[in-house]
């Protein structure tokens, strides 16, 4: 991006809502059912029919709206949203306009820097057309009725990094709190950009284009990047920047532009005449507000200061509940905090990656993944032999200590033992003896491996060093 330029950037992220049923009937939210079967008149917007709100998208928005800082409004209404697209049967779109039910809030993307959140309202998802068929579009309309919360930004985002760890963290909230499966492939978290540039130093915002069709982190920032350097390309050249919509083509890298930005005015936002206000008792909010659960900046912190993490393993550790809580019933029958963390950060998380599974799914639980950390702490087992008992683990659903038993894995700690092995070596070693005696200190360790190849990887390291040092140093006298 040209230095002498800033953009200015709000996201507007739609979030489906994790409810069985949709947000005003019976109808089933489920993903990936065939074609236009999981509709009734209300969802279709046949005449004479009513809607009526169900419940728990209710709570899950003001869940959502108490976990970031926000208001939530003790009086909040519904409007209709007119507009004609093929997949709206209805012709309007059940949302909100004044009066959403959370407003003013924030989410913290590193220390000491908040992007506000400007609202976060309740509506009714749109079906899907279908561009596979040539030049005929088809349309699904199971999705329509689908609760979403939006949550919209103010333009408090400069750069196209900062937009992707918002969108990280925003959607890393609705995870955790239960709300949204976050699924951007499946379109269940989706994220339109609103982007102008302006020459640093200015107050006035640029004229700003809205990008849509992002399912990605990678296309969010690409998306951006591309947009803001076409803008800075126009303003350069002695050009206005035309508002309007645009499309992200991530096959060709380019924006497309789809129609001219819609006004407010333009949907002709009324309210809706068949649902009431929706009230919200302090009561309420209060129950609510007693299920949130540890949010991830809170645990971050609280693993830092528990278990003497690094900010870095805090920050993988806590990437998601499910994986916070592994590490957690793991340290519940090992101390060795660190030991744990590196563990699940390099063997654990390289074996779910793989296999694409989640961590729920990984066979080997938690509790043996503690006593496996606690062989090696209480020198039964060293680190070569763990990492072929974790193999073991993977494949048989037994104990570490079971596994060591019955391979007959237990570490050689008996001194004298090592000690003729080690006398052994270095009397069939003589060139690499001179050499570690002319200076080559780091031959030692042809020797470790010749230890460790003879007990099949079972001594323990420390005394084979000890014991090497000690009657190789002894030959210098002699």
């Amino acid at each position: 991006m040209n230095s002498n330029y800033e953009a200015v950037i709000g996201l507007e992220v739609h979030a489906q809502l994790l409810t069985k049923s949709k947000i005003f009937c019976s109808c089933s939210t489920e993903f990936g059912s065939l074609p236009n079967t999981n509709v009734c008149p209300i969802c279709l917007g046949h005449p004479g029919v009513l809607p009526v709100l169900n419940l728990h998208a209710l709570e899950f928005i003001i869940r959502m709206g108490l976990a970031t800082g926000c208001s939530v409004n003790t009086q909040s209404i519904f409007a209709r949203k007119n507009y004609f697209y093929p997949d709206l049967p209805k012709g309007y779109q059940i949302s909100q306009f004044e009066k959403p039910v959370c407003e003013n809030g924030y989410i913290e993307i590193e220390e000491n820097k908040n992007i506000r959140i400007k609202r976060i309202h309740l509506e009714e998802d749109a079906g899907k057309l279908i561009h596979e068929h040539g030049n005929v579009s088809l349309v699904d309309v199971n999705r329509c009725g689908v609760p979403l919360i939006e949550i919209v930004s103010e333009p408090d985002i400069h750069s196209s990094k900062d937009a992707v760890t918002y969108l990280t963290k925003l959607r890393q909230i609705l995870i955790y709190l239960g709300i949204c499966d976050g699924n951007m492939e499946e379109g269940s978290l989706r994220c339109d950009a609103n982007i102008s540039v302006r020459q640093k130093g200015e107050v006035a915002l640029g004229t700003r284009t809205e990008v849509k069709n992002m399912n990605s982190f990678k296309n969010v920032e690409a998306a951006i990047k591309h947009e803001i350097n076409r803008q800075i390309g126009i303003i350069e050249e002695g050009n206005k920047v035309v508002q309007e919509t645009l499309l992200w083509n991530a096959e060709l890298n380019e924006s497309i532009s789809m129609r001219g930005k819609e006004q407010a005015h333009d949907y002709r936002y009324f309210p809706e005449p068949d649902l009431e206000p929706m009230i919200i008792s302090d009561e309420w909010k209060q129950q609510i507000k007693s299920t949130i659960p540890e949010l991830p900046d809170e645990k971050k912190k609280r693993f830092c200061s528990e278990y003497k993490l690094p900010k870095y393993d805090a920050e993988i550790l806590t990437s998601s509940r499910e994986l916070a809580n592994y590490y957690e019933k793991v340290v519940q029958v090992t101390q060795n905090y660190k030991a744990a963390s590196n563990w699940i950060m390099s063997d654990v998380l390289k074996i779910i990656n793989e296999r694409k599974i989640a961590i729920n799914e990984f066979s080997i639980s938690a509790e043996n993944l503690g006593r496996l950390i606690n062989l090696i702490t209480g020198n039964k087992i060293n680190g070569k032999i763990a990492k072929k008992v974790f193999e073991l683990m993977l494949l048989e659903n037994k104990t570490p200590e079971d596994i060591v038993q019955e391979k007959k894995l237990l570490q050689i700690t008996d001194t004298c033992a090592i000690e003729n092995i080690v006398e052994d070596i270095i009397q069939k070693s003589p060139e690499q003896v001179e050499d570690y005696l002319a200076g080559k200190e780091k031959i030692i360790g042809y020797f470790v491996g010749k230890v460790m190849a003879v007990t099949k990887g079972k001594a323990n390291p420390q005394i084979v060093n000890e014991i090497l040092i000690k009657k190789l140093n002894k030959k210098r006298h002699i």
